[in-house]
């Protein structure tokens, strides 16, 4: 699970509600005609944007911003080092049955192991590899809607609020909850966007990104290793994909 993500969300909330609840009474923050303007109506206007598949597997997606389980490259890297020097001194058929830590690595080590072509191994994984990151950007792109249409339906319903307000001023009990209206749904529509998911936006982005490096380097060790290339060689290539201080620390 990733800690940071969970951290982010429930600590934010936590800070909002700590300073409702020492500045008054928490009761007068909950409206139930905002909720619905907001979330629901929010709901509403995003799946007109997006099939409805598209809209549903979104949630799956979203599974990635708290359980995605991130590889080290250098873990990685020291894997694919192995199965180099392994694959050098027997043949890549020594490399059949192995238990490996990413799924794409697998695929592509029993692609080596059957035989296929260089060629084939590169376009069948390249293919993979695309589809796999248009999938979680994509995912991403409905959580961005959410973001940008939920500040929206709080000014629609600030509107409403308004609206209401000034229709019945002279019902001075009225004033007050067309008020609640008009102030939480802004509220409610910048905590929805600026608190769950334009930062799970971001979360996503930044592990397709992540995964999208993975594929990269497993690509490259892969067409290597079936190219017989020097394990030594091998990892100082596969090195570049690091970040600076990780690499000189593995010099």
């Amino acid at each position: 699970m990733d800690i940071a993500t969970l951290i982010g969300l429930v600590g934010s909330f936590i800070v909002i509600i700590s300073a409702i609840f020492v500045g008054g009474s928490a009761g007068m923050f909950v409206n139930a005609p905002s909720i619905l303007i907001v979330l629901v109506g929010s709901i509403f206007v995003v799946l007109m944007q997006y099939p409805l598949a598209k809209f549903l597997s979104a949630g799956k997606v979203a599974a990635k911003a708290f359980m995605f389980k991130s590889i080290p490259l250098d873990t990685l890297i020291d894997e694919i080092y192995g199965l180099a020097d392994e694959a050098r001194k027997g043949g890549l058929l020594s490399l059949e049955g192995k238990e490996l830590s990413h799924p794409f690595l697998s695929k592509g080590i029993q692609m080596l192991v059957d035989g296929h072509d260089g060629t084939v191994v590169k376009t069948q994984l390249s293919k993979d590899m695309n589809q796999s990151y248009y999938r979680h950007i994509s995912g991403a792109k409905v959580f961005k809607a959410f973001g940008d249409v939920g500040p929206a339906m709080g000014m629609i319903g600030t509107l409403v609020g308004l609206v209401q307000m000034l229709a019945n001023m002279d019902d001075p009990k009225s004033i007050g909850p067309a008020m609640a209206v008009a102030l939480l749904t802004t509220l409610y529509g910048c905590m929805m966007a600026n608190m769950v998911f334009l930062p799970l936006q971001v979360k996503l982005n930044v592990r397709a990104d992540e995964e999208l490096i993975c594929q990269k380097l497993i690509l490259d060790a892969l067409l290597a290793i079936q190219s017989g290339q020097n394990p030594r060689i091998l990892d100082g290539t596969l090195k570049s994909y690091m970040p600076e201080g990780m690499r000189a620390e593995r010099e």
